[in-house]
């Protein structure tokens, strides 16, 4: 076949005037305009050479010594010097090229003959090597300079540009001089320098690129040989370039995990420093655009990682340019065979064709990896901005978002991102291939090629019309998705209350609900997704037939060589074609989640200005001042006024477009705090008081008015907020150990008792959210933790509401005013009794301080004030009198056991011996994935009979494309085709069997896929409602929340495609090996064993991928603990200052992370090069024994076939192995989401046999008879054998120490914990033998912390919404909270922000006890329900108690001895054992340890009632 004319010519002009696609064809590919274009590069960067070298030196002239105004106020750090490696190929290549070009220019000189040619080769020559000497001298020079002001680390732009435009050049001009060396035609000495140019060329498109130090970003992104000696240097750092090239670096790891079969993460080499989370954060935030940027987040990722973009798309180009080498060899090698030739000219097209592929191979797996390793810089960028955003959110926009939100954020919209700025190549790289393989076809078959232009616009038309429509459903699915994240998210928050209150069935709906609604649009999606998919695969065949109809109805004549070498062009275009619509969507996905993270990024921040800090402090100094202070909470858009604002869409409408709307709290605040004060703040629910200790940590917005404070802040907030990590990583909080300060911080903070009863002390883990502690156990580690920091200010939220009287008393003393009598303290508090203490009282009401002054001047001018003391003393009249009669009676032991009341059991006490962690490291399977799970994969949805129709219909598809292939190899061997319209008839009857197969086959693998992902899901998801609440308490919610968000998507959209493509490939490698191998049969001996070393290749990697994918997974749920634990403590992080130190943790895990990912990635690469190489060397046997062996061995009718096969063969066995692999990988997503799915079970919801009658309990007896309890087996008895009978409508109080038992008392009554003997009698009923949620929703509880739920008030107060609303309005009337409701707008369909952060904690307890009162059941159980709300609320709600549940059974565990005195028996436990048990009166008539608390607690008022 004759080569196009725009190949052949040496002339610099166009012969004759033709369509714009020759004009292309001949600028581009045609040797003297390439010399003119590369010509001209090589002088554009001389000119730039010389203006800058004349630049420099008029700067020097000019410049004279630095004077003061021109230094810079802070010196910039110098720029490493060059590393030796880089250095030296910048220098040897340039230098290669330059001396190579003075060498052809004397040979074109001396052997050219006198042409026009000769002169433009020349020229060209010269200017060439004048260039490249200049670019090494370029290089020389900064290697020079290096050793004292280093600029070689800024690699000058312009000789960046020059070595990347000389790679690109290369590669045009070695594939043009590879289809002339095909062709016999090669041209002397541009195609030599061709072959050897691009070989040179690559290595300065690396340097260019990366720079000298390895990075493209110049100064700010370096590599420090730096970070430290004792960090082992990163393998991939310190390996040579071959190294790199052949990803041997690699080679111990992946030997490493094959021997040893499991690897750990300390078994998993450092990373890159250049590849770390913080330093491609550190670049992103350096390139983040001025205010007004509607894309920040793009625009920042653009010019932060532009240099690693235009390395992955040099390669992308070598790569399309390699491919086409192979194809355009295979009419050479029909003709070959057909006529014969001489051995030299077959051994040259083996050797053309084994070069093409080696080239192909390099640099189609370094352009996957370069990819990758850009995708893993901009994850590890996005989750440390994100990370760092989240600690700096206001308040409203915490709101807004919400941390299931931003999980997702973190999760799947920087990991969409950054996968697809990888394929972002395909939007261009891909038409780019289709054009270049139309100019191919054009050149064999001519103008019948344009009919492919019809397919390609219909095709464009349909995709156009199909990715509109998709795109919204992108975003319907995006926003459900987060909607369910957060439901889950919220759920597993609270699921203690939740099981108390049987309410998981209502709650598992409403994610049950939102899931069904994210798979109706996940269908949707997918459905176009898979008609894309159809209609791109289908393309190219529709293309064949038109072509060949088109060429055979214009009198052409088709034969082997020009059909196969058409068909090869046409399978090429498969690829993109079928790509393609999967690239778009991506990249949709990908902007939708840029346009999420450009809003959270951007959205209102803490205003850090708010407050005037000054770190030092005189003595009697003002400490804390404001002066005309209003303040307002930004809330999210809508929620003030009202608005609808439906799930899941909170994050989007308070984005940069609305502003968040304010609501003014505190008005005309003026106050001040001197140095060493104590100043306490009172008033009732809701008046405002935690809002005034937020607008002096610069919380809340300020509207006006000034605020300034003197020193370092500590921060104890209302709502106790604990790491997971052990008691004393706590209290330390990154402080280094003092022992004797600390153990008088335990002191003074009465934990020492505490820590005796743990069996590992301060050792003891603390689970999530603290939730194995009581809560007074969390709010004295929290204020051991501030005291611990020794800081200036105070202020301290309510601390005494959650510990007895005792602890408290001695807390008040021995802490405020003993260790901490010389700080500032800001104390907000409903104990009236402290308050003649303390130097300064300020009373609030409705958001103003509406006056302050001593507790004495107070009394006697403050109305308000004197209400609050009121209500105390009057609570404390019984208590008063009955405390007179014993006030000696209590004996050493009393006091002694009196030290702690009411507070619940830890679970620290009840965990097993041997460990003091009670969250265990996260279940991680090894070795291979169990064939087990794959079979519960494929059959989950129907069974084996999906399977086999599946692989039934796949046959079918293959065998119908081959047989189109036979069928054009059958027509075509004879030369000419003797009946084209049965030719054309047939052809297109096969074309459309494969297409019709295709599509079925793609229709059953998609909804059985659909199908078993929700099976995976429900099983999962019913199976964590019905787990006990002891799972709960010992795993964290991040390894929940990280199966069914990334694992589940893996399951719900990778996996769907994976298996039906890896079954077709599989198929499809058989198939090719076997037609490949059929022209030249001997080559099946050469095959087999090659076969073999795949597979061994294959079981090197998965060995080791495996385990890095399982460590991928195991270390991304920490990533989401810290982050969730940060989020829901960020205002106590920042009060300590304590940003920098959260966000290195941050970083230390994210680049856990990321390392897995690092060398996961490598290892996959790894394989693919191997096998890619392999698969070449299989096609390279073959075409060598093609042209070798005698002819009688040689079927030649096949020949073009074979070859258009073999072509394909190498990366069609790659992606088989690789997607096999990644199967495998994603595979670890099933058996992590069933790891879930068989979780032991609490016992049955509902028996059938044994249910309650409709008013049961309808009296309200307990019989508790020879109750003992343990939490597991083989571990101590928590409760001794407890016998206690309590009649029908009594109301007894439960008071006992620490670790007593009274916590497992009430779980038992719920059977939160069954008993281990013994039995619980309620109303004649044994509680054992019911369901669990007949049991359970027969009573009433209120928790320890209160627990909203975002929605509405209606909800909240009515979860079940089985109450009408007088019934509603007439609870809220009773628990005191009407009015409120009633002025907000929206009456009860009032918004509730996520942990109802809208209302104060107050507010939120009279909301919970709210749910008591509508259900009015016959026992309930309250568990210092009052603790935080003020004396005035806590006797009405004490009155309504009596009043509402005069004829109810109330079990009441109450620090406030007022609450227990108005019992009608009390019960008092000491070690699991009743101690006392009787009416309070009897108890305090003799020597006994309730007499000795009441004692206590008189003492501590008797002060106060004398004053009055």
């Amino acid at each position: 076949m004759a080569l196009p004319w725009w190949l052949a010519t040496t002339a610099c002009a166009p012969p004759q005037p033709g369509s714009f696609a020759d004009l292309l064809a001949f600028l581009l590919l045609s040797p003297c305009p390439q010399r003119a274009l590369f010509g001209a590069v090589d002088l554009a960067f001389l000119v730039a050479s010389l203006v800058l070298l004349a630049c420099r030196l008029l700067r020097r002239g000019d410049s004279g010594a630095a004077t003061p105004e021109r230094e810079a106020l802070l010196r910039k750090p110098s720029p490493p010097a060059p590393a030796l490696f880089r250095y030296a190929v910048a220098l040897g290549a340039s230098a290669v090229f330059a001396a190579a070009s003075v060498v052809l220019l004397a040979l074109a000189l001396l052997l050219l003959p006198s042409t026009p040619w000769r002169a433009a080769e020349s020229a060209f020559l010269a200017v060439h090597a004048v260039a490249h000497g200049a670019a090494a001298w370029t290089v020389a020079s900064s290697g020079r300079g290096a050793g004292a002001a280093p600029a070689a680390a800024g690699h000058p732009a312009h000789l960046r540009v020059f070595w990347l435009a000389t790679a690109l050049g290369a590669a045009l001009s070695f594939a043009s001089a590879a289809v002339r060396g095909a062709d016999g035609s090669l041209l002397f000495p541009k195609d030599v320098l061709a072959f050897v140019g691009l070989l040179v060329a690559l290595p300065l498109a690396y340097v260019a690129v990366t720079g000298f130090t390895g990075h493209g970003a110049g100064a700010r992104d370096v590599e420090a040989e730096h970070t430290s000696a004792e960090v082992p240097a990163a393998p991939y750092a310190a390996a040579s370039f071959l190294s790199r090239a052949t990803f041997s670096w690699i080679n111990l790891l992946i030997s490493k995990g094959y021997v040893a079969g499991v690897l750990t993460a300390d078994d998993v080499p450092p990373m890159p420093f250049g590849h770390r989370a913080e330093a491609s954060y550190a670049l992103f935030m350096s390139n983040w655009p001025a205010q007004g940027s509607q894309h920040p987040v793009g625009v920042a990722l653009w010019l932060s990682f532009w240099p690693q973009l235009v390395l992955t798309a040099a390669l992308g180009l070598a790569r399309m340019a390699a491919m086409y080498v192979g194809p355009s060899l295979i009419d050479h090698f029909v003709e070959f065979i057909r006529r014969g030739g001489t051995a030299r000219e077959g051994l040259q097209l083996v050797l053309i064709l084994v070069v093409g592929k080696a080239v192909q191979t390099l640099a189609s797996h370094h352009y996957n990896f370069q990819g990758q390793l850009l995708g893993m810089r901009i994850r590890g960028a996005l989750q440390t901005a994100l990370y760092r955003k989240s600690l700096r959110l206001s308040t409203g926009a915490r709101r807004a978002h919400g941390t299931g939100a931003i999980v997702n954020y973190m999760q799947v919209d920087a990991g969409m991102v950054s996968s697809a700025m990888h394929r972002l190549h395909g939007l261009w790289l891909m038409p780019l291939q289709i054009v270049v393989a139309l100019l191919l076809l054009y050149a064999y078959l001519g103008g019948a090629v344009f009919m492919t232009l019809a397919v390609i616009a219909a095709v464009t038309v349909i995709t156009a019309f199909a990715n509109k429509l998709n795109l919204s459903y992108q975003l319907k699915f995006l926003g459900i998705r987060d909607s369910r994240i957060k439901a889950i998210t919220e759920m597993l928050n609270h699921m203690r209350v939740i099981k108390l209150h049987a309410w998981e069935e209502t709650f598992g709906d409403k994610v049950r609900e939102l899931r069904q609604d994210e798979l109706g649009w996940l269908r949707r999606i997918l459905l176009f997704v898979c008609a894309n998919d159809v209609v791109f695969s289908s393309g190219p065949l529709a293309m064949t037939v038109l072509v060949f109809g088109t060429y055979l109805a214009s009198g052409g004549v088709l034969d082997a060589g020009k059909v196969f070498t058409a068909t090869a062009f046409f399978s090429m275009l498969n690829g993109p074609m079928r790509n393609f619509p999967q690239t778009i969507v991506s990249s949709m996905q990908a902007f939708v989640s840029l346009g999420r993270l450009d809003k959270f990024l951007s959205d209102t921040e803490i205003d850090s200005t708010a407050v005037e800090r000054v770190e030092s402090i005189a003595s009697g100094a003002v400490a804390v001042k404001v002066q005309g202070g209003v303040f307002a909470w930004d809330s999210p858009a809508g929620e003030v006024k009202g608005k609808d604002v439906p799930p899941g869409h909170d994050a989007e409408q308070n984005g940069r477009g609305e502003e968040p709307e304010m609501e003014t709290v505190l008005k005309g605040i003026d106050m001040e705090v001197r140095m060493g004060e104590l100043a306490a703040v009172v008033g009732t629910v809701g008046s405002g008081k935690s809002s005034l200790l937020s607008c002096i940590m610069g919380e809340m917005h300020k509207v006006s008015g000034k605020v300034s404070i003197c020193g370092s802040t500590a921060f104890v907030a209302q709502t106790a907020w604990i790491r997971n990590g052990t008691i004393q990583e706590n209290i330390l909080f990154g402080k280094l150990m003092h022992p004797e300060r600390y153990s008088d911080v335990i002191r003074v903070c009465c934990l020492e008792k505490d820590l005796e009863m743990m069996e590992f002390g301060d050792q003891t883990e603390i689970g999530e959210r603290g939730i194995n502690l009581s809560g007074g156990q969390k709010q004295r580690i929290q204020l051991a933790r501030a005291v611990y920091q020794d800081c200036d200010i105070y202020l301290l939220d309510d601390i005494f509401s959650a510990v007895d009287a005792h602890t408290g008393s001695t807390i008040f003393t021995e802490c405020l005013k003993g260790v901490l009598k010389d700080k500032t303290i800001f104390l907000v508090t409903h104990q009236v009794d402290f308050l003649q203490n303390v130097d300064n009282v300020f009373v609030m009401k409705d958001g103003l301080v509406i006056q302050s002054g001593t507790y004495h001047e107070l009394l006697a001018s403050c109305s308000d004030f004197s209400a609050l003391v009121a209500a105390h003393h009057s609570s404390m009249d019984m208590t008063g009198e009955q405390g007179c009669h014993v006030q000696n009676t209590g004996s050493s032991q009393a006091t002694k056991s009196s030290n702690e009341i009411g507070e619940t059991t830890a679970i620290a006490s009840r965990k097993e011996a041997g460990s003091s962690r009670l969250i265990q490291e996260e279940e991680k399977e090894s070795g291979r994935v169990s064939w087990r799970v794959y079979k519960l994969y494929i059959t989950e949805a129907w069974g084996w009979w999906g399977v086999l129709v599946f692989l039934a219909v796949s046959l079918l598809s293959e065998g119908s494309s081959m047989a189109s292939n036979y069928w054009l190899s059958y027509e075509t061997s004879g030369g000419s085709i003797f009946d084209v319209t049965i030719f054309l008839n047939v052809y297109v009857l096969i074309v459309a069997a494969t297409i019709v197969f295709e599509m079925i086959s793609t229709l059953v693998v998609t909804f059985s896929g659909l199908q078993s992902a929700q099976a995976f899901f429900n099983k999962m998801f019913d199976s964590i409602l019905r787990a006990p609440m002891s799972f709960f308490d010992t795993t964290p919610s991040g390894r929940i929340l990280s199966r069914a968000s990334s694992d589940q998507t893996k399951i719900d959209i990778v996996l769907v495609f994976y298996v039906g493509f890896a079954t077709s490939m599989c198929i499809s490698v058989v198939t090719n090996i076997a037609v490949t191998c059929q022209v030249a049969w001997p080559s099946v001996i050469a095959v087999i064993p090659l076969l073999l070393l795949n597979i061994w290749y294959r079981n090197r990697y998965i060995a080791t991928s495996r385990e890095l994918s399982r460590l991928q997974g195991v270390t991304r749920a920490p990533v989401i603990d810290h982050f969730t634990e940060t989020f829901l403590g960020a205002p106590t992080v920042r009060c300590f200052r304590k940003e920098d130190e959260f966000y290195q943790t941050n970083l230390d895990r994210i680049n856990s992370n990321l390392r897995m990912s690092f060398y996961n990635y490598a290892a996959s690469e790894w394989l693919g090069f191997r096998l890619e190489l392999l698969g070449s060397l299989i096609l390279s046997i073959t075409a060598f024994l093609m042209i070798s062996l005698p002819s009688n061995f040689i079927k030649k009718e096949f020949v073009g076939m074979s070859l258009s096969y073999g072509l394909s063969l190498n990366s069609l066995v790659y992606y088989t192995i690789s997607i096999s692999c990644m199967i495998e990988n994603d595979m670890v997503a099933v058996e992590r989401v069933n790891q879930y799915s068989t979780l032991p079970s609490e016992a049955a919801w509902e028996v059938a046999g044994c249910l309650p009658s409709p008013n049961w309990p309808s009296r309200g007896d307990i019989d508790v008879k020879d109750l003992k309890v343990r939490y597991r087996q083989n571990t101590p008895l928590i409760l001794k054998g407890i016998t206690v009978s309590i009649k029908g409508g009594e109301k007894i109080g439960v008071v006992g120490r620490t670790g007593s038992g009274k916590s497992t008392l009430v779980q038992a009554l719920f059977r939160l914990v069954e008993p281990a003997e013994g039995q619980i009698i309620i109303d004649d009923v044994d509680i054992c033998t019911l369901g669990l949620h007949d049991l359970r929703s027969r009573f009433g509880v209120i928790p320890q912390e209160p627990v909203l739920f975002e929605g509405t008030v209606r909800s909240n107060i009515d979860p079940t919404g089985r109450y009408s609303e007088a019934e509603i309005w007439q609870a809220l009337e009773r628990c005191q909270l009407k009015d409120i409701v009633a002025s907000k707008p929206e009456k009860l369909d009032a918004l509730v922000a996520d942990m109802g952060e809208n209302w104060s904690l107050g507010q939120k307890q009279l909301l919970c006890f709210g749910r008591v009162i509508l259900k009015r059941s016959r026992i309930l159980f309250m568990d210092e329900a009052t603790a935080s709300v003020d004396s005035q609320t806590d006797a009405t709600i004490q009155r309504i108690i009596r009043e509402e549940f005069a004829e109810c059974t109330v079990i009441s565990i109450a620090h406030r001895i007022a609450t227990v005195m108005d019992s009608d028996r009390v019960l008092v436990l000491d070690a699991g054992l009743v101690k006392e048990f009787g009416s309070p009166s009897t108890l305090m008539g003799r020597p006994s340890l309730f007499g000795a608390m009441v004692q206590e607690y008189a003492s501590r008022s008797s002060s106060t009632q004398a004053t009055e």
